[in-house]
């Protein structure tokens, strides 16, 4: 079994409506931006092909898409998968090349992830609406916005968090966008407190500017074997842990608690233990801020501050770039954007860059150790991952 896994190349394209390119092209957009940070890679390297698309069958009428990369790649892998685990397809990609790595099945992998969803709009919201029970939950008006609105609702009420700080989480991720050339908002630029405080209403407390948008983009990474990983690049970054786990639910009425979400602690704790590392051992960190409430509960469930104390943690600035755990330096889902497929990889390429010291003007000082967590339904199936520029 192979012990040690690295990342060799990471990419990802330009994140917004994106109606300069088709859904195949974009695809091979994301893969291009990471074979360009690589010394090397030949078609015959590549033994397998990930692809984690979310909901292509509703917005670009395509199906089978596994083969269609393989097809656009010019490759011929041993093993093709497509994933699809809603909005943590992305890092369930990631974490079943890494286990075929590891297994010993193949050496190197490719994994690519993306979604069109601007230009159909209207399927692409649908397509967010059947994540949850649909049976039980979606019929009656339970969205990802009114699901998200009551765990803001409850995590106010139980701990105090404020409407405000739910509007710093906005604020510190624009400014990171305005820095991130690639992000969905990046010409928006800064957005005022008061700018987010008062913004159209959504679902109570949830306004315009603590949801993230539809997003066309793509992001991919190859891995391979540690003692290959020097073919590639000068620069490897290795996956130090990983972490999955599932409510046994699918949609809000059956979880434990809307506040505390126990299979991301279950997730985090693994990762933490494989990688040999705890919560203060992280020096930047992207986590699934799909709407403001849900970074809030991460800072709290992955371990970087006490439970209740998420809003303090913002407020208190210990998440912005300047702060003591820098979080979500992309702009995260809320302003870089949000492509359903693309997310979990799009979040292992910012850390990627991060540990390597070439983020720019996002840049944390002196990045060893990163993590990412990418989440799907309401908050009931997480992944994370550890990686480090050490092996």
């Amino acid at each position: 079994m192979t012990s040690d896994i690295a990342i060799v190349g990471a990419g990802v394209t330009k994140f917004g409506k994106r109606h300069d390119v088709t859904y195949r092209e974009l695809l091979a957009e994301a893969a291009s931006e990471a074979f360009l940070t690589m010394d090397e890679i030949h078609p015959e390297d590549v033994e397998g092909l990930y692809v984690s698309a979310s909901m292509p069958e509703l917005t670009v009428d395509q199906a089978h898409v596994g083969n269609l990369a393989a097809q656009e790649l010019g490759v011929t892998p041993k093993i093709v998968s497509r994933i699809e685990m809603a909005c943590s397809s992305g890092s369930t990609a990631i974490r079943n090349a890494w286990a075929a790595i590891k297994s010993g099945m193949i050496d190197t992998a490719v994994v690519v992830g993306l979604e069109k969803m601007t230009h159909n709009p209207r399927q692409a919201n649908k397509g967010l609406c059947i994540v949850p029970d649909v049976e039980y939950e979606s019929i009656n008006g339970i969205t990802a916005y009114s699901g998200f609105a009551l765990a803001a609702r409850k995590h106010m009420k139980e701990y105090g968090t404020t409407r405000e700080q739910l509007s710093m989480v906005a604020v510190k991720n624009h400014s990171n966008a305005a820095k991130n050339e690639k992000a969905q908002f990046h010409s928006m630029g800064e957005i005022s407190l008061e700018k987010a405080m008062n913004a159209r209403m959504v679902a109570d407390p949830l306004n315009l500017f603590d949801c993230s948008p539809i997003t066309d983009g793509g992001a991919a990474v190859v891995l391979t074997r540690g003692d290959l990983a020097k073919k590639y690049t000068d620069q490897p970054i290795w996956i130090k842990g990983a972490g999955q786990s599932i409510e046994p639910s699918l949609g809000i009425s059956n979880m434990p608690s809307i506040t505390e979400w126990h299979a991301l602690k279950r997730a985090a704790k693994d990762a933490y233990k494989m990688a040999n590392v705890e919560p203060k051992d992280i020096d930047v960190a992207e986590t699934h801020d799909c709407f403001t409430i849900a970074e809030i509960i991460e800072y709290e469930d992955l371990g970087f501050t006490k439970k209740g104390n998420g809003g303090k943690f913002i407020e208190d600035g210990e998440s912005r770039l300047d702060g003591s755990l820098p979080v979500n330096t992309s702009g995260g889902l809320k302003a870089k954007g949000h492509p359903i497929g693309a997310t979990g990889i799009a979040q292992i390429v910012e850390i990627t860059t991060q540990l390597r010291g070439k983020a720019g003007k996002r840049q944390v000082d002196d990045a060893r150790i990163g993590l990412t967590h990418n989440l799907a339904g309401f908050a009931t199936h997480h992944v994370v991952h550890i990686l480090s520029n050490e092996r």
